[in-house]
This record gives structure tokens, C-alpha cells and sequence, in this order.
């Protein structure tokens, strides 16, 4: 199974970013139900790897925080553009979450992730967009205006890959506050 571990964002931003969801031509525009804040991306795993990382994940203890949506921007491989996304504010509580859920994975027998953790919602990728079109979009919906949201849980996700895109299962809803 496809697991990954992240912070489900509330119906009110959904329906925002999906009112935006338009303009940009190649564009796959994720659907509401799979926007979220990925804090950590574990990939394949068997059910005895899956219940050690509940465990450890269970040990995550610590208050409810806000967050705020800082941004629009996007995430290039090579010359391409490949996902456009909404970023979230520097918040140091998100980074402490972040690192103590990547402490957890790795004591489960997850691999650490190499690259730095850049917090933020997908909301397309890109296949064959040219930059005019991403940029002009970026610059047409850059002011956000988007109020705080409370992190109260994060959720050990299942990921099952289908034909109109990746479908999230969520497995273990663990509660912050």
C-alpha cells in the first residue's frame, strides 16, 4: 500500500482554490477532496510497516496551531513546469510538526526525504503548460485574501492510483489540541 501522512484544509479553502481552478492550459486541477498539506510522503509499504508507523505516529502530542496561505507558486523539473501551487506561511509549530513526523517515519523504517520540506497545497500539475500561462495566472490571483485556518489533526493517508488521478483514503485521523 501508498501511504502518505498530512493535514486535511478546511471545506471553506476547497471551495476558494476551486473557484481558481480554471486558466491554465494543460493544467490537471486537483479535485477538492485531495487538497492538503503533505507532511510527509512514506510511498510504498506492507501492513506490519504500516501499523509501526501508527504507533509511532500515535506518540505526536502537541497543541492545535493556525496556518496561513502565504502564496502562489510552482515546482519546475528542469525546464518544465510541473505543479502549481498555493504555499503556507512560515509558521515554526508546522515545522516542528513536520520534523516530528519525519522523526516518526524514519523510526518506522521509512528512508528520511532529501529534499527541503516546502509546505503547500497542490492545486495543479502540469503537463506541456508554457510559463507565460502559469505566470499570468500566478500574477492574476496573487492576492490571496485567504484567513488563517486552524491544524487541529493530521491523517495517515492510503494513496490508490486511478485512471482520473491519485484517490486518498484516510486510515488514522490523529487529533492535535
Amino acid at each position: 500500500m501508498r501511504l502518505f501522512i498530512a493535514i486535511p484544509i478546511p471545506d471553506t479553502l476547497r471551495t476558494q482554490f476551486t473557484v481558481i481552478s480554471a486558466g491554465i492550459r494543460g493544467a490537471r486541477w486537483v479535485r477538492p477532496e485531495g487538497m492538503h498539506i503533505t507532511l510527509n510522503f512514506c510511498g510504498e509499504t506492507d501492513r506490519k510497516q504500516a501499523r509501526d508507523l501508527d504507533t509511532e505516529l500515535s506518540e505526536i502530542k502537541m497543541p492545535a496551531f493556525d496556518v496561513r496561505c502565504s502564496d502562489y507558486g510552482y515546482f519546475e523539473r528542469g525546464t518544465k513546469i510541473k505543479s502549481v501551487w498555493a504555499g503556507i506561511e512560515n509558521n515554526p509549530t508546522l515545522m516542528y510538526l513536520h520534523d516530528r513526523v519525519e522523526t516518526a517515519t524514519v523510526k518506522a523504517g521509512f528512508e528520511r526525504e532529501n529534499r527541503k520540506y516546502k509546505p503547500h497545497i497542490t492545486l495543479a500539475r502540469l503537463k506541456l503548460s508554457r510559463a507565460e500561462d502559469v505566470g499570468q495566472w500566478i500574477e492574476t490571483h496573487d492576492t490571496l485574501g485567504i484567513p488563517p485556518f486552524t491544524v487541529d489533526q493530521f491523517i495517515l493517508y492510503r494513496s490508490h492510483l486511478a485512471r482520473e488521478g491519485a484517490m486518498y483514503e484516510p486510515l488514522v485521523v490523529y487529533p492535535l489540541g
